[in-house]
């Protein structure tokens, strides 16, 4: 997983200059599936579907920061009871249920309570990678290992993260910290070899060279996501004739909805509007994708001169996309394509994929489908009545299985500055994303009219067509969709279809028999213990 990489930003998916023979290899060696969709548009809430399998109404946590509750079931509990060990390596971005974990008793330093803090994994090793420090201190409450590794290389201070690998040197040899965007197309003061995506390649070659049965592993960047600022030779890779100009409309400007209309007015935004800023923000986030590429590729040379690329099935995704100033935006957070369509790409070594190795497919994917698809390669059975998404090893052996109709992605923006410039309570925060292959609506609680975009004939979505009143039929038919979902049977997870089925009946054969006129109404065998001389008389004096 690479944190906030763009779906088009890939040579493989079409990208004009920007090359990944890397990513493009893994895409002929299986299936790249084109029109896949987070859960949310938001790092935590996006995550948290992936590793539960679960739509974020049903998990509960999210946005960043809003701990996955205790007891949800996630990727690490499905997978180890196939016997498969499932482990972290890299970036989660959750918050442990800290009072859950005290109210059930359950120690952080158990195993149990450690999996709890980690959203179900074991852990190689941790690092969320935000390691901002202002004057009341840390964002990140959690140690940092990288920053310990950086150390131990002699970069000095408190916090190299910061000071070295996202912050360069100005001309006066003052630092120049990532976190300004003036500063993008500066070198990071620091070895290539030391820097964040490198670092993590090689723990991860550690994890492999440790294992001896079969395991998952969660091998998660935290590059591309700013602070847009990338290790030479990497920083100058890409120029001004390498930046697109920004997809937008001013149309998009003209009556537009409220929450759209204070996400183009926030700071991100107001940045990524600016020529100057998208001139170096960009080039940097393409040097950083291409270092992705590259130790990818170091990853498949090592897996296929260990011999385990054949026996390992690989997947390539993100938590979500990156506007870099399309639709007057900057950041995530809303639905269009840029934000919360996602790459996704599938190597499967077995053979029974053998026919579609190096094609691609335009299902409606969800992230919450690679949990389910990973427990039926582990040789699990699916517990459908908890994970939400579908498995994908159908699509993966070439056959066309029946599949959804619609994709659905959810944004609560309650913390938000959105929200308060809006006026709205928390409750009324939340964003749905219906889309059926064409026609994509947003619904907005608080009282908002919706949007809709049709994306056969606006592919790049600046129409608005929910401004007027033409296409009243086809919100009313996608609101449908939205209400099929969201009466779907989410939390009933303790008990599945099949054990219900086996209830049907049980409680009569063991003597709880209600409603009956005289015993005739069902086979004597079940009134045998009701029948018969009484042993005792007590109802006299």
């Amino acid at each position: 997983m690479y944190d906030q990489l763009r779906f088009d930003y890939l040579s493989c998916a079409g990208h004009p200059h920007l090359q990944t023979p890397n990513f493009d290899k893994v895409a002929q060696m299986g299936v790249r599936f084109t029109n896949a969709y987070v859960q949310s548009p938001i790092c935590g809430a996006s995550r948290m579907s992936f590793y539960t399998g679960r739509y974020v109404s049903s998990h509960g946590a999210a946005w960043n920061g809003f701990p996955l509750r205790v007891g949800e079931q996630t990727l690490g509990d499905h997978l180890r009871a196939s016997g498969m060990d499932c482990w972290l390596i890299g970036k989660t971005h959750m918050k442990a249920d800290k009072d859950g974990m005290k109210r059930l008793g359950l120690a952080p330093d158990s195993m149990i309570g450690a999996r709890q803090a980690e959203c179900g994994f074991d852990v190689w090793i941790r690092d969320d990678g935000l390691w901002g420090y202002g004057p009341d201190g840390f964002y990140d409450e959690k140690r940092s290992p990288y920053n310990e590794y950086l150390k131990s290389k002699g970069y000095e201070g408190d916090n190299p993260w910061a000071d070295f690998a996202n912050a360069g040197i100005d001309k006066d040899g003052n630092i120049a910290s990532g976190w300004m965007f003036e500063n993008a197309d500066k070198p990071a003061n620091i070895q290539e070899k030391d820097s964040e995506t490198p670092w993590l390649t090689a723990r991860t070659i550690d994890f492999i060279e440790e294992q001896n049965g079969p395991w998952c592993a969660h091998v998660s960047y935290i590059k591309p996501h700013w602070p847009y600022i990338v290790p030479a030779p990497y920083h100058d890779m890409f120029g001004l004739n390498h930046v697109p100009a920004p997809c937008r409309h001013e149309a998009e400007r003209e009556d537009p909805h409220p929450v759209f209309a204070a996400y183009m007015d926030n700071l991100i935004s107001s940045a990524f509007q600016k020529d100057d800023v998208r001139q170096k923000v960009i080039p940097a986030y393409m040097g950083l994708i291409k270092q992705c590429d590259d130790q990818l590729g170091i990853l498949l040379d090592y897996l296929e001169a260990s011999g385990r690329l054949k026996d390992t099935m690989i997947v390539l995704t993100s938590d979500h996309g990156d506007y870099l100033g399309d639709h007057w935006l900057g950041e995530k957070d809303l639905f269009h394509d840029p934000s919360v369509k996602i790459p996704m790409i599938v190597y499967d070594p077995r053979p029974e994929a053998d026919g579609t190795r190096g094609t691609t497919c335009d299902a409606l994917i969800e992230s919450i489908d690679l949990a389910p698809t990973f427990v039926e390669v582990a040789g699990g059975k699916v517990q459908d009545h908890i994970l939400e998404g579908r498995s994908l090893v159908p699509w993966l052996r070439g056959e066309t299985p029946a599949w959804r109709e619609f994709a659905v992605s959810e944004f609560d923006y309650s913390p938000t500055q959105q929200a308060v410039k809006l006026g709205l309570d928390p409750k009324d925060c939340r964003l749905f994303m219906v889309f059926d292959g064409r026609y994509k609506l947003m619904h907005a609680e608080g009282g908002f009219r919706p949007m809709l975009f049709d994306l056969k004939e606006d592919p790049d979505e600046f129409h608005d067509l929910a401004k007027g009143t033409a296409h009243q039929a086809e919100i009313d038919r996608l609101y449908a969709m939205l209400a099929d979902w969201g009466r779907r049977c989410a939390q009933r997870v303790t008990r599945s279809d099949d054990d219900i089925r086996n209830m049907r009946g049980k409680s009569i054969r063991k003597g709880i028999l209600p409603f009956l006129v005289d015993g005739s109404e069902v086979p004597s065998e079940l009134t045998e213990k009701y029948r018969g001389p009484a042993m005792q008389d007590h109802t006299g004096d």
